[in-house]
């Protein structure tokens, strides 16, 4: 569950750090320094990504001049109103399950489950039953923060209070199982009990199993799902395909998502802006700029509106390349559809100014964001910072942060993250323990694993272990890179026992993608006995060593040169293994 910060000890929490990290003398020491200088001394600062000018790229323009063309935009566009959340320990406006159900549904959707669970105790207390509907809401709240096994003791809850569920909760369920859990065979079992119950799944179900198995990897699985809907007279929806989308377009088959959109508009299923929105990121993220422009362009004639996201995705891919220029004619064209941009838009094309120019550029950008009148977030911050601690710039994190606060927008547990990763690198591991220790800091999961690697791997044992006994554990739960993170430590320190043990000892039994790593880590480390031994512990427990574990495992001993020596009989071998063959 992701942390955040306590807005009443926040000022003690920065006071605090900025003492340690010595950031005030450091900027004491900084002089007042022209713009042009200033440009000139982050070009020095960052080696190999000098500023573009107007002769460095072929038409592109000069960040300068790129930042004084996108502020002149934005002043076109109308003021855009902040999303406001309700405060903790807010109340109801009256005390009925429908005005419970939708400020639990507000606490939700702001990431808040504690204060969902309040208002669900307050709810019981004050004698108001809850309905399904409440039910629904705290169980979807929980499973989103990945608290598991809350979420199931909600739902006995609603089945021992006599509340039926509905289509919604078996499919929160269907969600929880498949999207977190990965556990796709009591995901199916929920849908047979949906049947037994006389509540036939819908589309959302059944689109909700195809998007989970889509996300594995189980693509061929998802459309068995597909055919079993048709077979229960649930017609699918342009929502049930969109995860054959993503997925085809994830493992770079555009075509097959092409001739998908295509199949689709001949049963009579049109895709919709979300499915047309993961196939431009799709032509993005392989480089096809030209198939993303002809897409936009025929939009009206293939029956879709593009919208903030499609744009959105557009100029990120545009900028994460290098063009700026086209970026730039995008956001323009925002303007002509009306289309106001949101505070994405923004953090994109900050990001691609901070990569293309000097950090200064987009620090600046920032600092006019009053004067312009732009919305800017915490995400916006977190960007510029980003890019200072990426040239050691560590010294001008605290004047960011502190213009931050002045502008009444609260630092998140990922901009501590950001600086405590920047210092661990830079190896400033006392300065990065200070900020971790610091009062008003909460530590998410994230906050862990960082420290987990970059301590283990830097030798300090005994330092990560003091530091983490004083956290909540109960609170934080190791997910796949907490995981990854120890096995790989252990395996690059030659501690391969210890990584076999530990992967023992995780309660969600010898997670797929853990397990890919640590035969990764045996192969290397020569370790091929110990590597049987676990293949042999696992068939016996009936478990089923999925395409992860195959991929790292021969990328292993391509890199120790066994398939192309006499070793090669050792490759077959462990593949024969896991493949029950032996």
């Amino acid at each position: 569950m992701a942390a955040c910060i306590s807005s009443t000890s926040l000022p003690t929490a920065i006071r605090y750090a900025a003492t340690t990290l010595d950031i005030f003398i450091d900027a004491i020491r900084l002089r007042p320094r022209t713009r042009s200088s200033l440009r000139g001394h982050s070009t020095n600062c960052n080696a190999g990504h000098a500023a573009p000018t107007a002769d460095a790229t072929d038409g592109e323009l000069p960040a300068s001049d790129l930042l004084s063309r996108f502020s002149g935009i934005m002043k076109l566009f109308p003021n855009r109103s902040r999303t406001f959340f309700p405060e903790p320990g807010a109340k109801p406006f009256q005390s009925d399950p429908f005005h419970y159900n939708l400020l639990m549904k507000a606490f939700s959707r702001a990431g808040r489950p504690d204060e969902v669970l309040r208002l669900f105790r307050e709810m019981k207390e004050s004698k108001c039953d809850p309905n399904v509907l409440c039910y629904t809401t705290v169980i979807d709240a929980l499973v989103a923060s990945n608290r598991s096994d809350e979420a199931e003791k909600v739902f006995e809850e609603m089945i021992d209070s006599g509340v039926t569920p509905d289509a919604a909760s078996f499919t929160v369920l269907v969600k929880f199982y498949s999207f977190y859990l990965r556990k796709f065979d009591s995901a199916c079992e929920i849908i047979r009990w949906m049947v037994r119950s006389g509540c036939d799944p819908d589309v959302v179900t059944y689109s909700t199993l195809i998007a989970g198995l889509c996300r594995a990897g189980m693509v061929e699985e998802a459309w068995g799902v597909l055919d079993q809907m048709l077979q229960g007279n649930c017609s699918p929806n342009a929502h049930s395909f969109s995860p054959f989308l993503q997925a085809y377009c994830s493992q770079g088959k555009i075509e097959a998502a092409i001739r998908l959109m295509e199949s689709m508009r001949s049963i009579g299923c049109p895709p919709d802006s979300v499915a047309y929105n993961i196939l431009i990121n799709g032509f993005c993220k392989h480089g096809y700029f030209n198939e993303a422009a002809h897409l936009l362009e025929n939009c009206v004639s293939d029956g879709w509106e593009p919208d903030a996201v499609t744009y959105n995705t557009y100029i990120s891919g545009l900028c994460k390349v290098g063009r700026a220029e086209d970026a730039f004619k995008q956001l323009e064209m925002m303007l002509q559809k009306k289309l106001c941009p949101t505070v994405v838009t923004l953090n994109i094309v900050l990001d691609s100014i901070c990569r293309e120019s000097t950090v200064w550029e987009g620090n600046h950008h920032l600092e006019r964001s009053l004067e312009l009148g732009l919305e800017v977030d915490v995400v916006s911050y977190n960007t510029i910072i980003t890019r200072l601690c990426d040239i050691g710039k560590l010294s001008w994190v605290l004047k960011l942060v502190t213009d931050m606060i002045k502008k009444g927008i609260s630092p998140s547990t990922e901009t501590f993250n950001i600086m405590i990763r920047s210092l661990c690198k830079a190896g400033k591991f006392r300065k990065a323990k200070c900020i971790f220790t610091s009062r008003g800091f909460v530590a998410d999961t994230i906050t862990c694993n960082i420290l987990i690697h970059e301590f283990y791997m830097a030798g300090k044992i005994v330092e990560l272990h003091n530091l983490l006994s004083g956290v909540d554990m109960d609170k934080i739960r190791p997910d796949s890179i907490t995981y990854n993170s120890i096995i790989d430590c252990l395996c690059k320190k030659g501690k391969f026992l210890e990584a076999i043990n530990y992967l023992r000892s995780v309660e969600d039994g010898f997670p797929s993608e853990a397990v890919a790593h640590l035969a990764y880590g045996l192969v290397r480390g020569r370790k091929i006995g110990e590597l049987l031994n676990l293949f042999e512990e696992m068939l016996s427990q009936g478990l089923v060593l999925d395409g992860q574990a195959f991929s790292h495992l021969i990328i292993a001993f391509c890199r120790n040169g066994s398939c192309q020596s006499r070793e090669i009989y050792k490759v077959c071998l462990v593949l024969d293994k896991m493949l029950g063959i032996v």
